[in-house]
């Protein structure tokens, strides 16, 4: 079933025509709970990887406040908490007590958890070098500095060139204590939809005529879920940028402020590429008309329900990417 994004209850550029050569396009992934394969643009499902290409690692560090559980062990707590659990129920709270009981952090490499597998043929616009049609992030599940977030690996291939497929991946043996760095397997409902920028990468007086405007024209309750002590916010949550799992488009700066990524090798002003969001549905007005307020765990969490934002270099697809909490 197709996910479609309800219109912008404004066309904010008609309003503001400094905002129209602003708008960009992005791609919203809307991830919902399947089974996926790896011919399949996926989040958290099996990757078409080559037999013959080692699986990556990470050798940290790894600085976790709490010891390290494991995947079986994120598994079952989320299955119990779900009431799927077919255990004997008079021991149901000891078994999910156990489940937070770790072990000792690992001393080989953490083999990397599968994030998202995204074909050039299902996301319109997708960046990929020349002669790539296929993207795929993965990232070792345990805290890593300066953002306490999961340290993801970008892979950009040719579909056609993989040969024989890895049947059975590593697992890792390491998942940080909380579990949320563990996506559970989604398909995938792309859906094109126009951005503009957050408000604190506009200019400070087109933010606060914006503002102003909002506060004069937002009036009376719906699907923002605004106080009306909060219209001036309402270009920030119902007009600018897209809340979920996307492509491209501006990012959600929202409790730190903006600043310009810059390639690590290069100096060049970096893009985004995919927006890892804890959760795809908020029950705000950017929820899709199709299962509005019906949201469903993905298994992601990220700081205190912030977004994992991944920038590319257009320069060159082989310098590295960047990453930020936002």
């Amino acid at each position: 079933m197709a996910r479609t994004t309800p219109p912008r209850p404004f066309d904010v550029a008609a309003v503001f025509p400094e905002l129209a050569p602003l708008a960009r396009r992005t791609v919203r992934l809307h991830p919902r709970l399947g089974a996926p394969s790896v011919h399949d643009s996926s989040v958290g499902g099996p990757l078409l990887w080559p037999a013959a290409e080692p699986w990556p690692g990470c050798c940290g560090p790894h600085p976790e406040d709490e010891p390290p559980v494991s995947l079986a062990d994120v598994r079952l707590r989320r299955a119990i908490e779900e009431g799927t659990w077919e255990g004997d129920s008079a021991t149901e709270d000891e078994v999910l007590e156990a489940t937070y009981d770790g072990h000792p952090m690992g001393t080989e490499p953490n083999a990397l958890l599968p994030v998202a597998q995204l074909y050039a043929r299902d996301i319109p616009g997708l960046p990929c070098p020349e002669g790539a049609d296929l993207l795929q992030v993965l990232w070792c599940p345990l805290e890593h500095d300066p953002e306490w977030m999961p340290a993801a690996t970008v892979v950009w291939r040719s579909s056609a060139a993989v040969g024989e497929a890895l049947a059975e991946p590593p697992q890792p043996a390491d998942v940080s204590h909380h579990g949320g760095y563990v996506p559970e397997p989604c398909v995938l409902h792309p859906e094109v939809v126009t951005e503009y920028p957050a408000p604190l990468e506009l200019d400070r007086d087109l933010a606060r005529r914006i503002e102003d405007w909002c506060e004069r024209e937002v009036t009376g309750p719906g699907p923002h879920n605004l106080h009306p002590d909060e219209f001036r916010a309402f270009y920030q949550h119902e007009l600018s940028v897209a809340p979920g799992w996307k492509v491209g488009g501006w990012g959600p700066w929202s409790f730190r402020d903006p600043g310009v990524m810059r390639c690590s090798v290069c100096e060049c002003v970096t893009m985004p590429l995919l927006t890892i969001a804890s959760g795809d549905l908020d029950g705000g007005g950017w929820d899709p008309v199709q299962d509005r307020l019906a949201g469903e765990d993905i298994g992601v969490q990220i700081g205190r329900s912030y977004n994992m934002q991944l920038y590319y270099c257009p320069g060159s697809f082989d310098h590295p990417h960047l990453e930020v909490m936002q």
